[in-house]
């Protein structure tokens, strides 16, 4: 990997994740030297892989490590002032950052996106991607004040298969996006990265509750086959209550969908 100047010295990053993936990209980065200059981490109630980053940011001590909605505060703020990072650098972080917070970096707030932008923008990208037939993928690119719309620096698509649930192809596109940072990865350390601003007029974007929208499904209503079980697939994810759902007899019945290609 390149340096980011000539003096050798490396770029200094904050990082901020949750999810197997943060980890993954995290080791990446400190295998190259690059080690951040502070951890924000998720609260008990949304981590999934907090105390994963906090072992490999051993070099770190407590005043450094920020949890949860402390991201919010004065003292998060001052740190990073202190710091003077080039970049944030958040991978499935799980908290809006906000704008005070977006101008201190140097360079900007990097963000690794499960979707292929502008499009599915926000949340339960493999769902929509599914279910509206849109185009799919990874993306990295710099945060903007707006969710996701913030300038592309590198992106890569990938094949929705017919086959796919939304499992599955979360699954899949978490390692299409380490693809996408590792690639992307020494243009930014050598400063040599290239911007290309988003077309906000396209693509789409869904808040977390969107979903709840076209979880039910009406018994009496006549829908094609090939509609029904795109609407299944793409409600199949590893959480049951985002699932599809009809009601019968006044209780509810929960439907998810495994799909086998005959080979």
């Amino acid at each position: 990997m390149k340096t980011w100047n000539e003096e050798g010295k490396s770029p200094k990053i904050i990082f901020a994740g949750d999810r197997d993936l943060s980890v993954w990209v995290l080791e990446y980065l400190i295998k190259n030297g690059i080690k951040p200059l502070a951890l924000l981490i998720s609260d008990e109630k949304n981590e999934t892989h907090a105390q994963e980053l906090v072992t490999l940011c051993h070099h770190l001590d407590k005043s450094r490590i920020l949890v949860g909605e402390q991201v919010r505060t004065k003292e998060c703020e001052k740190l990073i002032d202190e710091l003077k990072p080039d970049f944030i650098i958040c991978i499935h972080f799980p908290y809006i950052i906000p704008k005070r917070l977006l101008e201190i970096p140097k360079h900007g707030v990097v963000n690794l996106h499960p979707a292929y932008l502008p499009y599915n923008r926000g949340w339960h990208t493999p769902t929509w991607a599914i279910w509206e037939k849109t185009v799919y993928g990874a993306t990295l690119h710099f945060m903007s004040e707006n969710v996701d719309e913030g300038d592309i620096i590198h992106q890569k698509q990938i094949e929705i298969l017919p086959n796919d649930t939304a499992d599955t192809l979360y699954v899949r596109v978490k390692k299409l996006e380490l693809d996408v940072f590792k690639e992307a990865c020494p243009s930014l350390m050598s400063g040599s990265y290239t911007r290309k601003p988003q077309e906000t007029d396209k693509g789409n974007t869904h808040k977390k509750t969107g979903i709840e929208s076209i979880q039910r499904i009406n018994l009496d209503e006549c829908i094609k086959a090939e509609d029904l079980i795109r609407r299944i697939r793409a409600l199949t994810t590893n959480n049951i209550k985002e699932s599809a759902y009809f009601e019968d007899c006044g209780k509810l019945y929960r439907i998810q969908i495994s799909i086998t290609e005959d080979k």
